[in-house]
This record gives C-alpha cells, sequence and structure tokens, in this order.
C-alpha cells in the first residue's frame, strides 16, 4: 500500500480508497475519478488478482467517461466565450473573463498577445474539464479560413464537435467550411445556437438554415422561454423539464415545471423531434408508429445512437455571455457525444503500402498515439499527443514511426491553456502533452511493436514561393529559429535556399499561408523581414529521346581528366511514381563500375536545373550504353563533368518543355455572380471542369495555372461584393502553351544578362 501512498494522489483519496478495499473489487465512483488513470498496479494488494480479473470492466468505465470535443464555428459566434463558461462551470478557473475584457486579462484559452489584442484565437489551445464524474478534454479552434490546417488537426483527434451557430448571423460561410471539415473527418457534432439574448434573435430561423444549407439532418432539443431581453431559459423536450439560471454567474441551476402557457409549443417541438429521430433510427421508429408513449429514457438513448452514427445533429440553445445554457450543453455532451470506444478510428500501415487498419482503441494494445500539434515553451518544445491505442508512461521508450528515432518521455503533462500539471501515465482517448520530444507535426509515435502511421505520409507539394530576407543583419538569429520552428510545426511550410541568388524561399500552399507566416516572424520573433516577389514553382521536361556522346578531356601538366559517356536521354511513360531514373546497359568495362555512382550524379545535378529557364528537369530516364575511360586520367570528377556536358549537349535535341503547375479551384459564389466569375476563370486560362447548384450558390471547378490566380481573393471578393469564397489545391504539373514558354524563356535569358 505504500506505493499507492507515495503517489500523487491526495490523502483524501487515500482514506476514501482504503475504508472501502475491504468490500470494492474496483475503486468506488469518485476513487475511480480521483484516480484518473492510475494503473491497476496501484491498488491493495489483496485486491489486485481480482482487479485483473476485472480489468476490462475497469478500462472501460473510465474510457466511458471521457469525452475528446472541439469548440468550433464562424468567426465571433462565441466559440472562446462558450468554452470560458465551460471552464467556470466545471471548476478548472474560479472566475470569467470575457474575450475582449475591460480588465485586460483576456479570456483563459486566448494566450497569444496577438489573440488577445485582435480578439480573435489563431491557434488551438487544449484543456480539460470534470463534469459530473465524466472527464471532458476541450480543444478550442480558430474560425478564421486561413488557420483551416489547425482546424484540421485538431477535428482529426476529436471524437466529437459542438458546432456554434449565431441566433442572429445565422449559417455564415465559416459555418459552412468548418462543417464540410467535420463531415470530412467524420465527427458527430451538436449544433449550439449562442446569443438568444440578442436583439433579432430567432433559433428557428438558424435551424431551417442548418437544413438547407449543411443539409443537417436536425431538430431541435430544448425550447427557449422567451427571446432578446425577455430570455429566461429552456425547456429540455427529451426530460419535459423547465431550467432557469440563477445566480451572479448563472451557476444556479432551478428546474420547474413546463410554464402552462408554453404547453403546446412544447408538445408540437417535441412530437418534430420524435418524429426527425425516428426517421434515422429504427428503434424509435417502431415506438412512434405503434403510436406508444415514448419515455424520456428512450428518446434520449434513440438521440444518442443517431447522432454517434453522424444521421443526426441535436440543437442546443442559449446565450454564453449572459451565462445560460451551457451546462445544459455540457449535460448533452455526456449524453450525446460517443466515448473513444465508440469512434472507429483507421491507422495507416507502413508495412503494407499505407494499407487501412481499424484501431480498437483499448489501453490493451500496442501504443499509437499522433503529434497532432507543436509548440514553443519557455521549456522547450512542447507536443500534444492524442493517444488512440496503449498507455504511454512518463520515462518509456517509444518510437517515432516517421523518422525511425526511439525517444524517451521524460516528462507528460496535461494541459490547461497555457499552464500544465506533470500526470504518470495517459491511456487511450487522452490528450496529452510531452516536453523533449523532439518531432515534427502529424508524426506518430508507436512502441515499436507497429508501424502505424495515423496521417498519411504524403504531404502535398508547396506550390507558391516567396524570396524572404531580416532588414537588419542583426536580426539573423531569430529569422532562422522563427523558420525552423514554423517549419516543424506545419508541414506544408518549407524553407529553402536560393543558390543562384542567395536569398530564403519560404514555399506554401498559397498567398494568404505565407503572409500569416511573415506576420508571425514580425509579431512572435521582432523580425521585421522584407518580402520579394512571389514565384511559382515550374517544371522542365522532355518530350523525346535524344542521343548523347561526350568526350571530356583536359591536358595541363601532371594528371590531366578523362572521360567518355555515351547513351541517350528520353522521357518517362505518364503517372510513373519517379521524377528521375538512371540506367546503366555498358556490356563490358568500356568505364570501371566504380566511376557509374559520379556519372549518375553527374546526370541528377544537371538534371537539377534545366538550360530553359532554370527550373529543375523532371520525368526523365537516362541510359548510358557505351564510354571510354584512361587508366592514368580518369577519375570521379572527369566522368561527372563529362555527364554535366553531355546532359546540356543533348537536351536541346530531346525538346524540352516547361510545365507549370495547375491548380484544382473551387468556387462557391451567389448564382447572379457566376457569368462575371467564369469569364474571370477563362481570361485566366482556366478550364471549367464542373457547375454544380448549391442551393442559392453555384459551385464552380476549374483547373487554372497557378500562374494566373495571383491577388485573386481580391478579385473574387469585389467581383462577389465580398460573398464568394473559393479553395485552391495543388493538381498537376502540365505543359504551358508554346507563347507562354517563349515569354518564360526570354524573362530568364534577361534576367541572367542583368546578372
Amino acid at each position: 500500500m505504500a506505493r499507492f501512498q507515495r503517489s500523487a494522489v491526495p490523502r483524501l483519496l487515500y482514506t476514501l480508497y482504503s475504508t472501502k478495499a475491504a468490500t470494492y473489487s474496483s475503486p468506488s465512483p469518485t476513487a475511480a475519478l480521483l484516480l484518473g488513470n492510475f494503473e491497476v498496479r496501484h491498488f491493495a494488494a489483496g485486491n489486485v488478482a481480482r482487479a485483473k480479473d476485472d480489468k476490462e470492466p475497469w478500462w472501460k468505465e473510465s474510457m466511458e467517461r471521457l469525452r475528446n470535443i472541439g469548440i468550433s464555428a464562424h468567426i465571433d459566434s462565441g466559440k472562446t466565450t462558450l468554452t470560458e463558461r465551460v471552464l467556470y462551470y466545471t471548476g478548472r478557473i474560479h472566475e470569467i473573463h470575457e474575450v475582449r475584457g475591460k480588465d485586460g486579462v483576456g479570456a483563459k484559452m486566448d494566450s497569444m498577445d496577438l489573440e488577445r489584442e485582435k480578439g480573435i484565437t489563431i491557434q488551438s489551445a487544449a484543456t480539460y474539464c470534470t463534469w459530473k464524474d465524466y472527464q471532458i478534454n476541450i480543444i478550442d479552434t480558430p474560425g478564421h479560413v486561413d488557420f483551416t490546417i489547425e482546424v484540421e488537426r485538431a477535428l482529426r483527434v476529436l471524437d466529437g464537435a459542438i458546432l456554434v451557430l449565431c441566433s442572429v448571423g445565422g449559417v455564415q460561410s465559416q459555418s459552412i467550411t468548418v462543417d464540410r471539415q467535420m463531415r470530412r473527418y467524420e465527427v458527430p457534432r451538436l449544433a449550439f445556437i449562442n446569443k438568444l439574448d440578442r436583439m433579432g434573435a430567432d433559433p428557428w430561423k438558424v435551424l431551417n438554415q442548418a437544413r438547407s444549407k449543411l443539409r443537417h439532418h436536425t431538430a431541435a432539443v430544448q425550447v427557449p422561454i422567451g427571446l432578446e431581453e425577455n430570455f429566461k431559459g429552456l425547456i429540455d423536450l427529451v426530460q419535459l423539464k423547465a431550467y432557469y439560471f440563477h445566480g451572479s454567474s448563472g451557476e444556479k441551476i432551478v428546474t420547474e415545471e413546463i410554464p402552462a402557457d408554453m404547453e403546446a409549443i412544447v408538445a408540437e417541438k417535441r412530437r418534430e423531434l420524435i418524429e426527425v429521430v425516428s426517421e434515422v433510427d429504427d428503434k424509435l421508429a417502431e415506438a412512434f408508429l405503434n403510436d406508444e408513449p415514448i419515455s424520456p429514457a428512450d428518446l434520449e438513448e434513440a438521440v444518442r445512437r443517431a447522432t454517434i452514427a453522424r444521421k443526426f445533429v441535436p440543437v442546443f440553445m442559449g446565450s454564453a455571455f449572459k451565462n445560460k445554457g451551457v451546462q445544459p450543453l455540457l449535460d448533452g455532451v455526456l449524453s450525446y457525444l460517443p466515448c473513444p470506444i465508440e469512434v472507429s478510428n483507421h491507422a495507416l500501415d507502413q508495412t503494407k503500402n499505407e494499407e487501412k487498419v481499424m484501431l480498437p482503441g483499448t489501453p490493451d494494445g500496442p501504443l499509437v498515439a499522433l503529434a497532432f500539434k507543436l509548440e514553443e515553451g519557455r521549456f522547450g518544445q512542447l507536443t500534444y499527443l492524442r493517444v488512440y491505442e496503449g498507455v504511454v508512461r512518463k520515462g518509456d521508450f517509444i518510437v517515432n514511426v516517421n523518422t525511425g528515432k526511439k525517444i524517451k518521455v521524460p516528462r507528460l503533462v496535461r494541459m490547461h491553456s497555457n499552464e500544465m500539471e506533470d500526470i504518470q501515465e495517459a491511456h487511450a482517448g487522452q490528450i496529452v502533452a510531452v516536453f523533449g520530444v523532439d518531432c515534427a507535426s502529424g508524426d506518430t509515435f508507436t512502441n515499436g511493436s507497429v508501424k502505424y502511421t495515423m496521417t498519411s505520409m504524403n504531404v502535398p507539394e508547396p506550390v507558391m514561393s516567396l524570396a524572404v530576407q531580416p532588414v537588419s543583419k542583426d536580426s539573423g538569429g531569430q529569422f532562422s529559429k522563427a523558420l525552423n520552428r514554423f517549419q516543424r510545426e506545419d508541414p506544408t511550410f518549407r524553407v529553402g535556399l536560393d543558390a543562384e541568388s542567395g536569398q530564403t524561399i519560404i514555399s506554401g500552399m498559397g498567398e494568404l499561408h505565407l503572409d500569416i507566416y511573415v506576420e508571425r516572424i514580425r509579431r512572435e520573433y521582432k523580425v521585421d523581414a522584407t518580402v520579394g516577389k512571389p514565384r511559382v514553382n515550374f517544371r522542365e521536361t522532355i518530350t523525346q529521346r535524344a542521343e548523347f556522346d561526350y568526350l571530356h578531356k583536359k591536358q595541363s601538366g601532371g594528371q590531366g581528366q578523362y572521360g567518355r559517356v555515351c547513351g541517350y536521354v528520353e522521357p518517362l511513360p505518364p503517372g510513373s511514381p519517379i521524377k528521375f531514373e538512371f540506367e546503366n546497359m555498358i556490356v563490358g568495362q568500356a568505364i570501371p563500375s566504380n566511376f557509374i555512382p559520379a556519372i549518375e550524379k553527374g546526370f541528377k545535378e544537371a538534371a537539377n536545373s534545366g538550360s530553359l529557364i532554370g527550373h529543375p528537369v523532371e520525368n526523365i530516364r537516362v541510359v548510358i550504353t557505351d564510354g571510354a575511360s584512361h587508366a592514368v586520367d580518369s577519375s570521379e570528377l572527369a566522368f561527372k563533368l563529362a555527364s554535366i556536358y553531355a546532359f546540356r549537349q543533348c537536351y536541346s535535341a530531346a525538346r524540352p518543355v516547361i510545365l507549370e503547375p495547375i491548380m484544382l479551384v473551387e468556387l462557391k459564389v451567389p448564382t447572379e455572380f457566376q457569368g462575371t466569375v467564369a469569364g474571370d476563370i477563362n481570361k485566366r486560362k482556366g478550364v471549367i471542369v464542373g457547375n454544380d447548384q448549391d442551393g442559392d450558390d453555384s459551385v464552380i471547378t476549374a483547373n487554372v495555372p497557378l500562374n494566373n490566380m495571383f491577388g485573386y481573393s481580391t478579385a473574387l471578393r469585389s467581383m462577389t461584393q465580398g460573398k464568394g469564397e473559393f479553395t485552391m489545391e495543388y493538381k498537376e504539373h502540365s505543359p504551358v502553351s508554346q507563347d507562354v514558354q517563349m515569354q518564360l524563356v526570354n524573362t530568364h535569358k534577361a534576367n541572367k544578362a542583368v546578372e
């Protein structure tokens, strides 16, 4: 028992547990909660044998009392305010601060200065709290579209989410984007209609918008008592009770019977709820069609089944700012959102060519954890981990699957925005953070027995580059520190060096993406950077076979240089996975085999910059068929130079072309602007491949060269009065037209002449 007493458990728990030790084969619910995730080995010696038999139920109970949820929504719908209230009611914080509060403290979850200053959330912050013996991990996600990689990473590790909608603004453009992401990651969700105290609040209008715009199969599980300044409380349609919120911060909930004047609307809305749920739940449909009375428990179970199956979205209501409706929403999270065991998670088996593997999500299996977010803390790099399977303990050795490195876990903490508390171990389903583990975001950790990754290791290629350099010479150290950190945090952000001009080149997924990083370098590292003109990553390739036969001979007193290479270059077949292939087809010893690697190296180096515009050459196969060497004068250098010159010699005969990145652009614009937008895409040499109607909007899909997409966000805003939105992702590199090729070659020559 001594060991148990020494561990970081309060005395209260020790007495609480030891009094029950004789009667319980597993801890009491209160003890189980306080014990958190201390393992069975901490139990009293006499209990160990029995606890082992009951290990499954013990884990099961701990897992069932866990929820991982995210709160995401359109800008200014009140996500962070809602999180602040949740933390207050669950006892994690003892006073409430507003987002743009007069007291200058700012909300708990917005820990960056930039966030407090602008009153917006940029980075997802993670925290956890306890409500009615359940543990809830909350991830507060950003709503601004420029940070979608944050949102996507957060959704990847969640089991459920709350979509916050504004009762006045309704379903806005970003609500649609966030909802689309939740769909992609198959996250079950609740909707919360916030700000019912504001002028013009109309929750039923918002509910209908959710049905039409978000295509939600949805119904309200609550009815508000009064609206705007008369908003007093809520009626629960499942339990048929009225709730009023009293006290300075709404912490006293008074449960009463339903007011007589609202019985008719309650009956109507409850019937609507039962109808909508029974459309997707057979068990409830049977009772509904047989006209059997439906008890609150039956209805609650049916709503839970339909929500977890992602066939139904229950709608809650309230006003976070006025402290009304937050506690019933927390009850809804426990009642309707899934625990980690109820969600299916896939891993990709790297030994079997990224084949999908189902993870049961129990603490008994091998460890699988995903690093979904990195932060530079004051004690070095902090890595947020979501444990999908198995147990991770302080001092354990874990393996980073992406790099193959073995690492020891020096310190394991549980996060509360930017504060932390140490824990000894964490099991499947939990979200924790570790210190001193060097990795990139999106890396997967295992205990070494399996080679699973949670996300695909194929990161999209960056499509746009900018040249950046610090204004003052002495801030170079901070500048490179910033770039290193952002590269680790964001897999789509790359940094390179331009060999010709010596400038630092940053590459990413688009204009806004790179602008945000330049702004963050300025704010977080106090380094002013000048930004060059955006550059597109062109490629070159050849279109026909060309022979080469080149002799490199240099005689200059002492040992000379001698090397001759013969062969041909040809394009690789379309769709080939490799970009460069080298084949040695020499019969006999015309060239000694120890020089072959030098020849390959020479060709590779030459292919790094084609002679048209100096960009890398792709999809090329070099075959060497013959050559000659000299007993004394041949060396690796001689053959490397021979192959570089041979490549240049035959390159123009192989009819080279320039390839440019083509983007798959998806536009969503109101139908009245469809003609203008389509005309503009044609002007930008785009090819429209699809045009669908979605409610009042037109969805246009087009393939457009990236070179013609600069400044498009501004152009689209002015064409559609700010109502249009677009997403673009890299599709492929394809040959440019002859006139564009001439133009690019001439520009390149002119630039070279100037240099």
